[in-house]
C-alpha cells in the first residue's frame, strides 16, 4: 500500500486548486437555498466537505480523459470544467440546461468534456468507466477513464467484476473511492467486511490511500496514478478518506449520526485548510471567493430566467418520429 498525507505545494498550483474547490462549495451552497425554496426539482445529494477529492483528481486529467460519477457528483463535473451556467440550468430543470433539463442532478453529462454522466444507482458508473477505459485502450487515445464511487459501493459486485476485468486487460482505469464513512444511513463498517486495499490487492491492482481533505495530497496521488495508467500499468485504486458534512440527501436530518461527530465535521474542512496554506504563502484567497460568488449568483439568475421545457421537448430523443405521431 502507498499512502500520502502531504502534497507538493506551489502558490500557483494551490491557488488553482482552491479556485476549483471554492466554485464547488459556492455552487452547492447556492443549491441548498434553491432546494429549500422549491426551485430545484427532485432530490439533490451534496458533496460539501469533499471538494478536495474532485479538485485534486480533476487536476491530473488531460483533455482526452473521461469520467463517470455518482449521485453525489456535482463537484466532479464542475472540477472537470463543466459550464456553470449550463449546469445550474440543468439542475433547475430548465431548457437551456446541458441536458435540456432532462437529466438534472443525478444524470447530468457533457460528452464534450468526457463526462459520461452521473448515476443514481450505487456503483453503476464503475462499469461505464471501464467501458470507456477499454475504448481508450483500443483506440490508443492515451487517455484514462475515472470512476468515482462512494464507500457504499465497495460491497457491490460490479466493483469486484470491474477490478477483475480491468486487471486482466490492464485497462487505464482510475478507481477513485470517496470514503466518507457512510453508506447512505449506515456506517460503512456495517456494510463491507473487508478493506478496499485488500480488495485491490486480490486483483493485483495498484492502491494508494490519501487524506481526502488535503487537495494537494489528492492531486499528487492522482497525478501518480494517471501516469502509471498511461504507461499501461492499470488499473489503479485511489481511496480518499474524507468527510460528509450534509446528509445522504438534502433535507436528511441525520438522526442516525452521533451528535459529537456532527459537531466535528467542519474540523477537517478542505477549504479552511487550503485558505490557511495560501495565506502562509502570502496569497489572500478572498478575491477568488468574491469573483466566484458573483459568477454563481449570475448563473442562478440566468437559470431562473430560462424557460421550462415543454412536454413536446421532454419526449424528444425518447421516441422515434413515427412513435411520436402514433402517440399524438
Amino acid at each position: 500500500m502507498k499512502s500520502s498525507k502531504k502534497g507538493t505545494a506551489q502558490p500557483e498550483r494551490l491557488t488553482a486548486l482552491y479556485r476549483t474547490m471554492s466554485l464547488i462549495r459556492q455552487v452547492e451552497t447556492a443549491l441548498t437555498r434553491l432546494f429549500a425554496n422549491g426551485e430545484v426539482p427532485g432530490f439533490i445529494h451534496l458533496s460539501i466537505g469533499q471538494e478536495a477529492v474532485a479538485a485534486g483528481v480533476a487536476s491530473a486529467l488531460l483533455p482526452q480523459d473521461s469520467l463517470a460519477t455518482t449521485h453525489r457528483g456535482h463537484g466532479h463535473v464542475l472540477a472537470r470544467g463543466m459550464d456553470v451556467g449550463g449546469f445550474m440550468k440543468e439542475i433547475m430543470g430548465r431548457e437551456g440546461g446541458l441536458c435540456k433539463g432532462r437529466g438534472g442532478s443525478m444524470h447530468v453529462a457533457d460528452l464534450s468534456l468526457g463526462i459520461l454522466g452521473a448515476n443514481g444507482i450505487v456503483g453503476a458508473g464503475i462499469p461505464i468507466a471501464l467501458g470507456s477505459a477499454m475504448a481508450h485502450q483500443a483506440r490508443k487515445t492515451g487517455g484514462v477513464a475515472v470512476a468515482f464511487f462512494g464507500d457504499g459501493a465497495m460491497a457491490e459486485g460490479v466493483l469486484h467484476e470491474t477490478l477483475n476485468m480491468a486487471s486482466l486487460w490492464r485497462c487505464p482505469l482510475l478507481l477513485v473511492c470517496e470514503n466518507n464513512g457512510w453508506s447512505e444511513f449506515s456506517p460503512t463498517s456495517s456494510q463491507f467486511a473487508a478493506k478496499l486495499e485488500q480488495l485491490a490487492a486480490a486483483f493485483g491492482a495498484s492502491y494508494t490511500r490519501v487524506d481526502g481533505n488535503s487537495v494537494l495530497a489528492v492531486a499528487d496521488a492522482a497525478v501518480q496514478g494517471a501516469a502509471q495508467l498511461r504507461e499501461g500499468n492499470g488499473p489503479y485504486v485511489l481511496e480518499c478518506i474524507t468527510t460528509r458534512v450534509r446528509g445522504h440527501f438534502e433535507g436528511d436530518a441525520q438522526k442516525y449520526r452521533d451528535a459529537n461527530e456532527l459537531e466535528s465535521v467542519h474540523a477537517h474542512d478542505p477549504l479552511t485548510t487550503a485558505r490557511a496554506e495560501l495565506l502562509a504563502m502570502g496569497v489572500d484567497p478572498a478575491a477568488i471567493d468574491q469573483a466566484i460568488c458573483a459568477q454563481v449568483e449570475a448563473a442562478v439568475e440566468a437559470a431562473r430566467a430560462d424557460a421550462l421545457p415543454t412536454l413536446e421537448r421532454a419526449i424528444q430523443d425518447v421516441y422515434t418520429q413515427a412513435m411520436q405521431e402514433t402517440r399524438a
